[in-house]
């Protein structure tokens, strides 16, 4: 039996380490295939957004990614087409047009996108559907658990897992089958993408963060061949700079790079140069990520209801004008303007920088969460949906954390991390801010 196979990209968005695509492979031809979703740019209005799901920040980052990852698979003779339209009004008439019988796919996390493989699978039982995850450090029956019985904790999960070795990654497929894919069908469904904005970057250090696979590899290979994992731990919490973090998690959030490749990389280097504690650390960041990941599977749609797991709500609501002063950096606070206007100017915030605005979202302005995660989703280049809705419930005291919420003094933040004000004045912090609850019509968010 002749097999057609398409290789549905999501956010695996390379050919190293994807074992999805090696699946995939094993075909006669090969149909790849990236849905652009046309409802992540238009308004949506919900209890907790009303704006689009993703800002010129995100796209330029995706945009990017996409453009490499078609060069890397033109180099095997294949193509990526790009589709203008939901996975479920696209996906008939490709598997009509191309005969195909069998999609793989990297396993998602969330409720809503394994809901609509399960309504595909049922929809076209006559056809194989196969997933793998290709997002996390392990396959679900590697795990040292099932997901209904998920630790109670990151402590209890971090214990379990680090028990176990890491797999290995996998080298890219050296060929892959040919594609049904014309030129004119490429061009054709391209030209109803949405452009990029040309903006330029208002640091110099982050224009490094450009998207793909190429420069993702190149930046890790660099970052392991410096000093910089030896002294990772003691400037983890700087709000600004290049080499203040690993700079890895925009292009793992977008599938531009295994987890997998990193703890490779990562246990090469303590081999052979150096095994501290912040090495150590590097890996033990990447273990939250993967327990967020577990959490977001366990838990589905409870990521994103405002009482997460608690059994009651919190004591915080919607006021409209508190919320546009902090999206714009415009709030009493000039350490947390400065950090949201970095936010807006680059799609990029430090970790510490992210504790703090959230912290303030939720504490000192009494807001509902959920509206911060949604403008978190909208803004940051390195969104990952169960890190940023799981470190959110994180915050709010309404995750699995025994310990509750978090509440960050904000002038204590600035006497510690910016004590010279030069962060402030670089992100230009010091702005006045209007009575906290001036209501208007012209307040409810909507941050296009």
């Amino acid at each position: 039996m002749h097999r057609t196979s398409l290789m549905w990209f999501s956010h695996d968005l390379r050919l190293d380490d994807n074992p999805v695509l090696h699946m995939a492979a094993n075909s006669d031809a090969l149909v790849c295939v990236f849905f652009v979703e046309p409802e992540w740019f238009q308004p949506i209005a919900t209890s907790q957004q009303s704006g689009p799901r993703i800002g010129r920040h995100r796209w330029r980052f995706l945009h990017q990614s996409l453009e490499d990852l078609n060069q890397q698979l033109k180099a095997l003779g294949q193509r990526l087409l790009l589709v203008y339209e939901s996975p479920a009004k696209a996906l008939p008439g490709l598997i009509h047009r191309f005969s195909v019988n069998r999609v793989c796919r990297s396993l998602h996390a969330t409720a809503h996108e394994q809901r609509q493989w399960q309504q595909l699978t049922e929809r076209y039982s006559d056809i194989e559907w196969l997933q793998l995850s290709s997002y996390d450090l392990f396959q679900s029956q590697q795990l040292p658990f099932d997901n209904a019985q998920l630790p109670s904790s990151f402590s209890k999960f971090r214990k379990l897992i680090e028990q176990i070795p890491c797999p290995t990654p996998l080298a890219a497929p050296p060929c892959l089958p040919l594609s049904p894919l014309d030129s004119d069908t490429i061009r054709q469904a391209s030209a109803a993408i949405p452009s990029v904005p040309l903006q330029p970057m208002p640091s110099d250090e982050l224009r490094r963060l450009v998207g793909g696979e190429g420069r993702a590899q190149q930046h890790l290979k660099q970052y392991f061949n410096s000093a910089k994992p030896s002294s990772y731990k003691q400037v983890r919490n700087e709000l600004d700079g290049w080499h203040h973090s690993t700079k890895l998690s925009s292009w793992l959030a977008n599938g531009c790079l295994s987890v997998r490749r990193v703890i490779a990389a990562l246990k090469r280097y303590e081999q052979e140069v150096e095994a501290n504690d912040s090495t150590y650390w590097i890996y033990f960041e990447l273990l939250w990520r993967e327990y967020f990941h577990c959490y977001a599977k366990h838990h589905g749609a409870k990521l994103f209801q405002f009482k997460g797991l608690g059994e009651t709500r919190p004591l915080t609501s919607f006021y409209p004008q508190r919320f546009r002063q902090w999206s714009a950096g415009k709030t009493q606070f000039p350490l947390v303007n400065a950090c949201i206007n970095q936010l807006n100017a680059t799609g990029y915030l430090s970790n510490r920088g992210r504790q703090i605005v959230a912290s303030c979202l939720v504490n000192e302005l009494q807001l509902d969460w959920r509206y911060g995660a949604a403008y978190f989703e909208y803004q940051l280049i390195d969104y990952d949906v169960a890190v940023n809705w799981g470190n959110w419930q994180y915050i709010a005291g309404v995750g699995a954390d025994p310990k509750g919420g978090r509440h960050f003094n904000i002038e204590k933040q600035t006497q510690i991390f910016d004590p010279d004000g030069d962060y402030i004045q670089r992100w230009q912090g010091q702005q006045s801010a209007a009575p906290l609850d001036s209501v208007d019509c012209a307040d409810w968010p909507n941050w296009q």
